[in-house]
């Protein structure tokens, strides 16, 4: 993972001081692409511990086309809990619980988290249902039947719902491509890099779908390309991505997938073995809503 150290030195030196939605302040850079190639091992970063459960539950999360985050905090993932948070202290059932409790009243009542657990059409909806569109279906059907198509692509973007979304697609359109020698890679295009807290789960998350989708298809594994519009470190993570930059890199872990399935919308949880995942230890660092 010499690509994502090298991205946040590059970052550091020619990014400049940007302020942003959140008033947290970032040091911006416009226009970057890293390249990973998935045979090298599974590109999970290990100058600091991921959290690869988020990111798988995340992942399956989004195949689902679910919007609300209760399947997330039932499995005790809390990564998307800020935003309908702060939704909710804005509401008028709002009676000073702390965010922890709100994600208690999230896992125990359906009710209260059908009211206030809800994202609005964000990936998952965009996903399987763009206006009646099943994108992933889609794309599954044209990778099995017209592998070499130059339209395999899925838009999270949809600018007639970006409004109702609690926090518009920041990972926003992504494409496939297999080559001649049948080996399968993705691209991804992000608007929006939070370099130290997204980015890591945004590579491994990618890589992860294209290795179920090579699963699925038949294909072997080709690369994963991140190219990023507005790629950022905010302010109060400097420190914390300068510490990154004094570990050495360690092997890469592997990534197994133990099932056979007809398509990705069937993987579960226990499908998926990380082996040999050796990461320095786990850096905070606080998400700016």
């Amino acid at each position: 993972m010499e690509q994502y150290k090298q991205m946040c030195r590059d970052i550091l030196k020619n990014g400049k001081y940007k302020p942003d939605r959140t008033n947290t302040g970032t040091i911006s850079y416009f226009g970057y692409q890293a390249r990973y190639p998935l045979s090298d091992g599974f590109p999970l970063l290990t100058t600091k511990k991921v959290y690869f459960k988020g990111i798988l539950a995340e992942l399956l999360w989004f195949i689902s086309g679910s919007t609300n985050i209760r399947p997330l905090v039932l499995q005790n993932v809390n990564i998307w809990n800020e935003w309908p948070y702060e939704t909710f202290k804005k509401s008028k059932d709002y009676n000073g619980e702390t965010i922890q409790e709100f994600a208690l009243k999230i896992k125990e009542d359906e009710k209260f988290a059908a009211k206030y657990g809800e994202l609005g059409p964000v990936y998952g909806k965009q996903w399987r249902d763009f206006f009646g569109v099943d994108q992933i279906k889609e794309l599954e059907k044209e990778l099995k039947e017209n592998k070499f198509s130059r339209r395999l692509i899925v838009c999270a973007w949809n600018p007639a719902q970006i409004k109702e979304m609690a926090l518009p697609p920041c990972h926003a359109f992504f494409q496939f491509y297999v080559s001649e020698d049948n080996k399968l890679s993705c691209q991804l295009y992000q608007r929006s890099a939070d370099v130290f807290l997204g980015v890591p789960f945004n590579i491994a998350s990618y890589s992860l779908l294209t290795m179920m989708l090579a699963k699925v298809c038949g294909f072997e594994l080709g690369d994963f390309v991140h190219t990023m519009g507005d790629v950022h470190i905010y302010c109060n993570h400097i420190e914390q991505v300068k510490e990154q930059l004094t570990r050495s890199c360690k092997k890469l872990p592997t990534l197994k997938i133990l099932r056979d399935v007809s398509s990705i919308t069937e993987f579960k949880m226990e499908d998926f073995e990380l082996v040999d995942y050796d990461p320095w230890p786990a850096i905070k660092g606080k998400v700016a809503v």
